[in-house]
C-alpha cells in the first residue's frame, strides 16, 4: 500500500524551517487550504541551517521528521531551500509520509517564466547545491540562472534588526552586487527572505523579486487535491508549534508575518 493511499485526509500537514521563515511558507497554504490542521517546528536551536553541514542537516531533519510521524502527519512541507537543495534526494523515500521540497516543487514554475536571466538570492549552502540552477535546466536549459549567498539575511530576520541602519546596508549591498548581473527577476530563495522584501522593494521595483512560497503553495493544494487527501472540513482545525530553544524570541520575530496566539512549545531531541 502506498503511503499515499494510508493517511487519514484530516490529520495535519506539517512544515518545518530553521526558525521563522518557514512561516512565510505556511501563511501563504493557510490561506488557501483553510479547513487543514497544521503542526510546525522551527529548530531555532541550530539556526542558521545554511551554514550546516550536510550531515548535520540529515540529523537534524531526521529527528524532526520522525516528531512529525509519531504526530501522524500527512504530509510534510520541507519550508526551507537549504534542506530542500542539500538532503532531499537522500531522504526522498525513506520516510512513511509525503515530502514537498520548496525548491524542486517551484522549478519547473520559474522555468516557464518569460526570460533569460534569473537571479536567486539563497543561503551558502544552497548556493553550493547549485540545485536553482540544475532543476531549472530540466525544464528550461536556455535560462540563466545567477546565483547570491547572502550570509547576514536570516540572522537580521531572526533577531528582528530589520530596521538597523547596519542591516539595511547590508541588504542593499547584496541587492547591488545581484544587480550586476542585470537579472529580469530574483527568487528569494530562502524562505526567511520574504520578511525582507519591504526593504528590497525601496531600491528596486517589488515586481522584480519572486517569493516561491506562493506557487509552492499551490503546488501542494493540487497534489493533496490529485490524491483525494483535503481535510473535509467537518472537524475543527488546529495550529500546534514547537521551537528547539527560545520559544518568546520566536514569537516575538514572527509577529512581523504571522500572528501566534502564544509562545510555541519547546521540543528538543
Amino acid at each position: 500500500m502506498s503511503i499515499l493511499n494510508s493517511i487519514d485526509n484530516n490529520a495535519p500537514i506539517a512544515f518545518f524551517d530553521s526558525g521563522v521563515g518557514g512561516l512565510t511558507v505556511l501563511n501563504k497554504v493557510k490561506k488557501i487550504l483553510p479547513n487543514e490542521n497544521f503542526i510546525y517546528f522551527g529548530d531555532t536551536l541550530h539556526v542558521p541551517y545554511g551554514e550546516k553541514t550536510k550531515e548535520q542537516l540529515l540529523e537534524y531533519s531526521d529527528d524532526i521528521i520522525k516528531f512529525f510521524e509519531s504526530k501522524g502527519c500527512k504530509a510534510v512541507v520541507m519550508a526551507c531551500n537549504t534542506t530542500s537543495s542539500v538532503i532531499y534526494d537522500d531522504i526522498c523515500g525513506k520516510y512513511n509520509v509525503k515530502l514537498y521540497p520548496i525548491v524542486q516543487s517551484v522549478a519547473k514554475i520559474l522555468a516557464q517564466y518569460p526570460i533569460e536571466r534569473l537571479g536567486v538570492f539563497a543561503t551558502k549552502a544552497t548556493i553550493s547545491s547549485n540545485v536553482y540552477p540544475r532543476e531549472i535546466a530540466k525544464y528550461n536549459p536556455n535560462m540563466q540562472v545567477f546565483g547570491h549567498h547572502c550570509p547576514k539575511w536570516v540572522s537580521i530576520v531572526e533577531n528582528n534588526s530589520l530596521k538597523d541602519i547596519e542591516s539595511i546596508a547590508d541588504i542593499k549591498a547584496d541587492l547591488d552586487e545581484m544587480m550586476k548581473f542585470n537579472p529580469q527577476k530574483i527568487v528569494l530563495g530562502c524562505t526567511h527572505y520574504p520578511f525582507l522584501l519591504d526593504i528590497l522593494s525601496k531600491f528596486q521595483p517589488q515586481d522584480l523579486f519572486v517569493d516561491p512560497a506562493i506557487d509552492f503553495a499551490n503546488y501542494i493544494k493540487s497534489d493533496l487535491e490529485n490524491n483525494n487527501l483535503l481535510n473535509d472540513g467537518k472537524e475543527g482545525h488546529y495550529e500546534e508549534f514547537y521551537v528547539s530553544s527560545n520559544p518568546n524570541k520566536f514569537r516575538e520575530s514572527s509577529k512581523m508575518f504571522y500572528n501566534l496566539k502564544q509562545a510555541p512549545k519547546l521540543l528538543t531531541f
